[in-house]
């Protein structure tokens, strides 16, 4: 029996052929002109002046918490339930991250919860858009401009995604990007910063590079880390992105297709369709287990597993990590939705690469786990 990954890129386009013209001419490295080319058409893409390809997303988030000037003492707040990269790009820097519980509908961050975790070193909301739907960026915006803090919009997951209109990745003081194999545009590994800020892009750029000074290599007045993209990365790269507008629609041909399929079965959460800011652009087609389901989502996996259906669960809580536990971190605070999703959720094959076949094959495995959880024949 065939296993079906949780996730396999598309890489049909034009990478073949832009990755022979880097071999060919010798450039290869972060200095090959796939990096500048690559850096423009998709901050236009997200109606961004500037974007700075870095190594990859936890690497964008790094650099733009950093060029805020984000330090010792400053906090940060942002979602409960994420990746811990989020959380990694403030604490690294000696700031801290302030935690808001998730709206267990849209699974992003309830943003009704944010003005009461403000206070006086507050300097930064982080804005994460999760999974296929965008959070409520206007009330952030709000909230921002309000309590003059900076907003550090993380858009990993979403490529082609709209709010109100707009790109995400268009929002706040400046936003980032990841190109990691599950992403609607891939260059395996990889990350990006975008913003409007010509001073922040600036910096974002020096950051990326060692912090060289400007007037002598290998002087360094402050410390960063090696960030730089390859041409290799970014030929892979415009290729997908030339993509984009196809990749977006068939995603959500495939989050409407697993929805009609597996909608009538009591126990599970699918995903939101739409809001009224937003279709869902599916990144991953997701689900929550109900609480009559007597499993958490790893009994889930397992099963699914023995039925050679790949799957991968939600994100872990910042607040429960054991290394920020270590730290002396969020000691006895609760964020039961955030906790929820964490435990009961978890997603199916949902790649770019996935055929129909294999999305018969994963709904029917999917009904016979959940069956055999319910005793019911589905």
């Amino acid at each position: 029996m065939e296993f079906i990954p949780v996730n396999e890129p598309l890489l049909k386009g034009n990478e073949k052929k832009y990755l022979c013209e880097c071999i060919d001419t010798g450039w290869i490295s972060s200095e090959g002109p796939f990096v500048k080319e690559f850096e423009q058409k998709m901050s236009a893409t997200v109606h961004r002046n500037h974007g700075i390809a870095v190594s990859n997303g936890t690497a964008a988030l790094e650099v733009a918490v950093q060029a805020l000037g984000i330090g010792e003492g400053d906090e940060v707040i942002m979602p409960a339930f994420t990746i811990i990269s989020c959380a990694m790009a403030v604490t690294k820097l000696g700031a801290v991250p302030v935690l808001v519980d998730s709206d267990i509908h849209t699974w992003n961050m309830n943003v009704d919860e944010i003005e009461r975790k403000i206070t006086s070193k507050t300097k930064a909301i982080m804005l994460v858009h999760l999974y296929g739907l965008p959070a409520a960026v206007d009330k952030v915006l709000e909230l921002a401009e309000r309590y003059d803090l900076k907003v550090i919009e993380d858009a990993a997951e979403m490529h082609g995604q709209t709010y109100n209109g707009k790109p995400c990745g268009s929002f706040g003081d400046i936003s980032t990007f990841s190109f990691y194999p599950n992403k609607h545009i891939t260059t395996g590994e990889g990350g990006m910063v975008v913003t409007n800020d010509d001073e922040l892009a600036e910096r974002c750029r020096v950051l990326r590079n060692l912090c060289f000074r400007k007037d002598v290599r290998y002087i360094h007045d402050e410390i960063s880390d090696n960030y730089r993209f390859t041409n290799l990365q970014a030929a892979v790269g415009l290729a997908q992105l030339e993509r984009l507008d196809e990749f977006v629609a068939r995603k959500r041909a495939m989050g409407k297709y697993y929805t009609e399929q597996l909608k009538d079965i009591d126990g599970l959460i699918l995903p939101i369709e739409k809001m009224s800011y937003s279709d869902n652009i599916y990144w991953v087609y997701g689900i929550v287990l109900k609480s009559n389901i007597q499993a958490d989502n790893k009994k889930v996996q397992k099963l699914l597993a023995e039925e050679g259906i790949g799957s991968r669960t939600f994100f872990w809580c910042m607040h429960e990590q054991p290394v920020y536990k270590k730290m002396g971190l969020f000691r006895d605070e609760s964020y039961p939705y955030a906790e929820y999703l964490a435990r009961k959720g978890f997603y199916i094959p949902s790649g770019l690469a996935l055929t129909r076949e294999q999305m018969d094959r994963v709904v029917t495995g999917v009904r016979k786990v959940i069956g055999s959880l319910t005793g019911k024949a589905l």
